[in-house]
């Protein structure tokens, strides 16, 4: 089904259950496509795709990246990035810290990310350029030792040194984007900085690593850490750091200092429990004062309502009295990003703009003879299945094509 041309940018295929090649297929044909037909029927959709590693190792196996690549075509689509984040089932009844296995400590991770780029590799027409995002080390369940920082660094640059040699065979150069995301190894722009710096491009570094080892900034991500968006991308820039692709999502934000002798605290803590689901991970921070420079964080919402809202007793007649925060909170749930207020609780939405402004301002700027930033732009809400109701959408399909749809509004607005 030739095109003649495509949608500026897709959406992260992770959203979809299944960890066989038939799985995707299947999803790709019911959902897929129906996105497509509700966003741009009349070209060709990217997508990015994510294949758990039993699906990546079936694809290779039958030697079908080809026909694969043919009929991703014959149903309009087209493949420009892959997640490379969750290498296996990422909607089993619990995932939590399970999407962090295996660690870069491991060979496997290395070895699934190679085998992501050998397939993009098939699917990307020539000349283009591709991506593939992975998660910033690991989970850090004890304190990583500087000799593990270096073995990690060592299998990342082994990558790019394969990315490298695969892109002067094929003529499609792919490139490696770390993503932070709070609580891990790697969990901010001044983290990612230090390791780039100090483990990466430290000695005898060369222009094949700054091409092929970039960063993947996750908005949400970024904004659940309160970081500035333009200053963090600005650091990334300084630091001779590219951009290999942008994740565009949105997190839950508390207003808590809002509800400062309103009442309406008890609501937002009935809305907010709203949230609590038991499948993912959802990270959550606040600031302990606005003007703060550390951010406070426990690893999961359920620990932060335990922690940050204790019933203390405060009365003679032992009434509990809930001690309210004045300050607010963020959480790692990505919510759609069209979405700015929901009831009491808001979305951090004014991010995602803040990230565009960001990354247009150094539009013109080049690492390593290339684009600091590759321009792959990522929907990327893959919680639509565990969704508050009051968020959902009529059917997955109309809730990605809006989200599509809103941030192409976002694009084509002038700078």
């Amino acid at each position: 089904m030739p095109r003649l041309t495509e949608f500026p940018f897709g959406y992260c295929t992770n959203v979809h259950a299944g960890i066989t090649l038939k799985d995707c297929q299947r999803n790709l044909d019911e959902i897929s496509t129906e996105v497509r037909s509700l966003t741009c029927p009349q070209v060709a959709l990217p997508i990015g795709l994510w294949l758990a590693e039993q699906a990546a190792r079936e694809l290779v196996a039958t030697d079908g990246v080809s026909r694969f690549r043919d009929w991703l075509g014959e149903h309009g689509l087209s493949a420009y990035t892959f997640n490379g984040f969750p290498q296996g089932d990422f909607h089993q009844a619990v995932v939590k810290h399970a999407v962090y296995e295996p660690t870069w400590l491991e060979p496997g991770r290395a070895e699934y990310t190679c085998l992501l780029a050998e397939i993009l590799s098939g699917l990307l027409p020539a000349g283009a350029v591709g991506s593939i995002s992975t998660l910033p080390l690991g989970w850090p369940h004890q304190t990583w030792s500087s000799a593990e920082f270096a073995q990690a660094a060592r299998q990342l640059r082994q990558v790019a040194q394969s990315l490298h040699e695969l892109a002067e065979r094929t003529g499609r150069e792919i490139v490696l984007a770390i993503e932070p995301e709070p609580g891990c190894v790697l969990d901010s722009a001044t983290d990612m900085i230090q390791f780039f710096d100090g483990y990466l491009f430290s000695g005898t570094e060369s222009d094949v690593l700054r091409r092929h080892l970039t960063i993947c900034h996750d908005i949400c991500h970024s904004a659940v850490m309160f970081e500035p968006q333009r200053q963090a991308l600005e650091a990334y820039a300084s630091h001779g750091i590219r951009i290999g692709k942008v994740q565009v999502s949105s997190a839950v934000e508390v207003p808590w200092q809002d509800f400062v002798g309103t009442g309406l605290a008890a609501q937002a803590l009935t809305e907010l429990q709203a949230f609590n689901e038991p499948r993912y991970l959802h990270q959550t921070t606040r600031l302990p004062q606005p003007t703060a420079d550390t951010v406070e964080l426990l690893e999961d919402l359920p620990l932060a309502l335990a922690r940050w809202l204790p019933d203390q007793t405060r009365t003679a007649s032992a009434t509990p009295v809930v001690d309210w925060p004045e300050h607010p909170w963020r959480i790692h749930f990505h919510v759609p990003i069209f979405v700015e207020q929901f009831g009491l609780l808001k979305a951090t939405r004014s991010d995602i703009e803040r990230a565009i402004a960001g990354l247009s301002i150094q539009a013109h700027t080049r690492i390593a003879d290339r684009p600091w930033f590759t321009g792959h732009y990522e929907v990327e809400t893959y919680a639509w299945g565990v969704l508050p109701a009051a968020l959902q959408s009529p059917s997955l399909a109309a809730g990605i094509a809006r989200e599509l749809q809103f941030f192409k509004e976002l694009l084509d607005q002038p700078a």
